[in-house]
């Protein structure tokens, strides 16, 4: 059967604007096709691009690419018997196997359009002087939070080739292994989200430390900043250089601040990195999540990223207008709606890509999968939303 012979697959109008088939359908319909124009065994050839990569760029194409934030993590049975043997967090995401190993995980189960690296965005920071650990229970731990500006001074650049080596290798690796069926995903943490962790001194719910140094020694936490933004835009070259196709930034606890303070201690630092990697790597996808980005949208299109992930609380339909047409959206399904039916589940589905609309849309959650979601509704997640049609 050759490539032009595969047929199209139309929505039905009196349902909505989507199709959904069945797995096996959308299977067939994105069988990769040999250079003479035969459908040919997925394994032996490798597809042009990859589905994210077109829909990011705004290409046209017949459903919108899907993966999950978190998709390789504590929900899944096979990654729990991980953690049985080895129960350290930092042993887990650093070390080349074991990345590998476990964000391979939901590739093998769920096949997503995104295959991002399982690692932490606290991973640079041994490699900044700036001991940590995640301890399991509580989360992560800054053994000497940063106070003062002689604090800061001891912060090293971050060399992501002599510190996490074993970021890059695993990234080699999954481009081989994935083999252009999906994005390889690569991730960092913002400036202002990694200098709230090493401030306040791990995670928290009121922010007083940082916000005390922003507002009563602004140049200390400035500084403190810079040294992330250089060394952050350099991680991201890092990981695209080693084999990540898109890289997210996360900027978790931005959103703390507000629309004036956003503007002086998050912006300008995204805008630096967009424009330093863009320098370098003028193609490479740049997706940006904040998580309760509501009252800042508009502004999050100011750093130049190609990607804005809206999280839950803000409608899709109301998020594309707010955003424009020249970024891309990805989002937006509450992580709890993989708790409910799978009726629920795909009518969540179709709403969600019916509101974004066509093109230029990463279906995704609106945060990270939630720990004891049924690995059978994540499974019939990602089979409604492969087999979605424009």
């Amino acid at each position: 059967m050759s490539c032009a012979s595969i047929p199209a697959i139309s929505a039905s109008p009196s349902k909505s604007l989507l199709s959904v088939t069945s797995h096996s359908t959308s299977k067939s319909r994105f069988a990769r096709c040999a250079v003479g124009g035969t459908v040919a065994d997925s394994k032996a050839v490798s597809v042009a691009e990859p589905l994210l990569l077109k829909a990011v760029r705004g290409d046209d194409v017949d459903r919108p690419p899907v993966w999950l934030m978190r998709q390789a993590g504590r929900y899944m049975k096979s990654y729990q018997k991980i953690c049985e043997k080895h129960p350290s967090f930092r042993e887990r995401s650093e070390n080349v196997d074991l990345v590998v190993e476990i964000s391979l995980q939901p590739w093998k189960v769920f096949k997503p359009d995104g295959v991002i690296l399982f690692s932490d965005i606290l991973t640079p920071l041994s490699g900044m002087n700036i001991p940590f650990d995640i301890v399991k229970g509580k989360g992560p731990v800054i053994f000497d939070p940063l106070r003062t500006d002689a604090d800061v001074d001891k912060v090293r650049e971050f060399d992501p080739k002599e510190s996490v080596p074993y970021v890059g290798e695993a990234l080699t690796i999954l481009r081989k292994e994935v083999n252009n069926e999906a994005a390889v995903l690569g991730f960092v943490g913002a400036p202002f989200t990694l200098a709230s962790y090493v401030v306040e001194g791990g995670s928290s719910k009121h922010f007083s430390k940082i916000k005390r140094l922003a507002f009563s020694q602004p140049k200390v936490l400035h500084a403190l900043l810079q040294k992330f933004t250089t060394s952050m835009a350099k991680y991201i070259q890092y990981q695209a250089d080693s084999g990540a196709q898109a890289v997210q930034i996360f900027d978790s606890w931005a959103t703390e601040l507000s629309p004036v303070d956003f503007e002086e201690f998050s912006l300008p630092y995204l805008k630096q990195i967009v424009d330093t990697v863009k320098q370098t790597h003028p193609d490479l996808p740049l997706i940006l999540y904040a998580s309760g980005s509501g009252g800042l949208l508009e502004r999050l299109t100011l750093t130049g990223v190609d990607v804005v992930s809206l999280d839950w609380t803000v409608d899709m339909a109301e998020g594309r207008r707010r955003l424009g047409s020249n970024v891309a959206v990805q989002g937006n399904i509450d992580p709890g709606v993989l708790f409910g039916s799978k009726e629920f589940i795909t009518s969540r589905i179709n709403d969600t890509v019916r509101k974004a609309g066509r093109g230029k849309h990463i279906l995704n959650l609106g945060h990270g999968i939630v720990v004891g979601t049924p690995e059978e509704n994540v499974a019939h997640f990602f089979e409604v939303a492969k087999g979605i049609r424009y």
